[in-house]
């Protein structure tokens, strides 16, 4: 068995898909509207085969997003060396995303860094 894919609704559909093609090297598959509901979604393909599907729609509301919700907490995405956690940890900085903490050995043995990104989503980089 395996996870199929995920899923995030956002409000910024199109940004939210820029970000993850820009700095993790989604490819996004073809746009999806339901003219019924105005729901919208892509499909965002990582060089692994993961999937990351984002959706948005008019009807949607937006809570506050603690760190300590319950829920999904964050997603992951490994990219290969603590030197490349380092290099996209720095860039996602420089374009003004708020670096939540690392990059660091965790007490756990992790080496990540954790990034607020589009709409205060908590992604982990780690090796």
């Amino acid at each position: 068995m395996r996870v199929e894919h995920v899923a995030l609704y956002v409000s910024d559909l199109e940004g939210t898909r820029e970000f993850f093609e820009h700095f993790f090297g989604a490819v996004s598959g073809k746009g999806y509207l339901n003219p019924v509901t105005h729901f919208r979604s892509y499909f965002l393909t990582f060089d692994d085969g993961a999937r990351l599907e984002i959706m948005t729609r008019p009807d949607m509301s937006d809570s506050e997003k603690s760190p300590t919700r319950t829920g999904w907490a964050h997603v992951a995405f490994s990219v290969g060396s603590e030197a490349e956690v380092n290099r996209l940890t720095f860039e996602l900085a420089q374009a003004g995303y708020e670096i939540v903490s690392g990059p660091r050995t965790t007490g756990d043995g992790y080496y990540e860094s954790c990034v607020l990104g589009p709409e205060n989503n908590l992604i982990e980089i780690t090796v």
